[in-house]
């Protein structure tokens, strides 16, 4: 075996594959560009910590489960001008990740709840923490099956892995009992040992209706809001927003 076959095995058996990639091609610019061996291996072990990271970070996106991959960037905030820049701006820091804090975003359907808690999710997986997001009912749902197969425990341990849990639209329908139950031994495990951000399109005072407990929604929200930052934002829908554009865009379509 010679010397550059032995240097792609080594590189094989590290693992170190965007290394074994650009090799070839680089060595002859090394060649011909006078690189020193500093200089090559300062470039080649930059270039396989890039592409590693790059792996973790999509491996991470995929975990999470993201409806889809919006950002604050995509967010028009000045079409929800309710939004204090200064709270999101202090989230985006991911403190409140550090600290173990809860963030509940509260308002009417449509005005962007999902898109920033999917955001707040795009930012702590580039940070390197670990997110999963999942509709509130599809919560419900997993808890309920993992009950019946007798692994509910095991279910509650997965989901309280994770830095950031992110449970989408809370009221948007009733739980039963069970299922209340549930979600407040889930809140209860998760206290102060990691995060969730809720999104939910009913005030704290209904919470009660949402899980036809007043006890249980009162011991849910006192676990939630201990550490919490609550973003209640009132506005129109994004919805609405685009149905007003297209209306105008028909109106001034047929007046010409």
């Amino acid at each position: 075996m010679n010397t550059y076959e032995r240097i792609l095995e080594n590189l094989e058996w590290l693992n170190l594959g965007r290394i074994s990639m650009i090799l070839d091609n680089y060595l002859e610019r090394v060649s011909k560009e006078n690189i020193s061996l500093i200089e090559a291996l300062d470039y080649l072990l930059c270039e396989e910590r890039i592409h590693k990271e790059e792996t973790e970070l999509a491996g991470r996106i995929n975990v999470a489960n993201f409806p889809f991959r919006k950002t604050f960037e995509d967010f028009d905030f000045n079409y929800q001008p309710s939004i204090d820049m200064k709270v999101i701006n202090e989230l985006r820091t991911m403190r409140f990740l550090h600290n173990k804090e809860n963030i509940i975003l509260l308002g009417p359907p449509g005005v962007g709840k999902t898109h920033l808690a999917v955001a707040l999710g795009m930012e702590a997986v580039k940070n390197k923490f670990t997110v999963y997001y999942a509709n509130c009912h599809d919560i419900i749902n997993k808890l309920n099956k993992a009950f019946f197969e007798n692994k509910l425990q095991v279910q509650m341990t997965t989901l309280c892995r994770y830095d950031l849990l992110i449970v989408d639209e809370v009221g948007y329908l009733p739980f039963d009992k069970q299922g209340a139950n549930f979600f407040f031994q889930l809140i209860s495990r998760k206290y102060e040992k990691n995060s969730v951000i809720i999104t939910s399109n009913r005030s704290f005072r209904e919470w009660g209706e949402i899980f036809t407990d007043n006890v249980i929604a009162g011991a849910i929200l006192d676990r939630l809001l201990h550490h919490c930052t609550v973003i209640n934002i009132k506005g129109d829908s994004y919805r609405l927003k685009d149905r007003k554009h297209q209306s105008t865009v028909y109106i001034e379509e047929n007046l010409h």
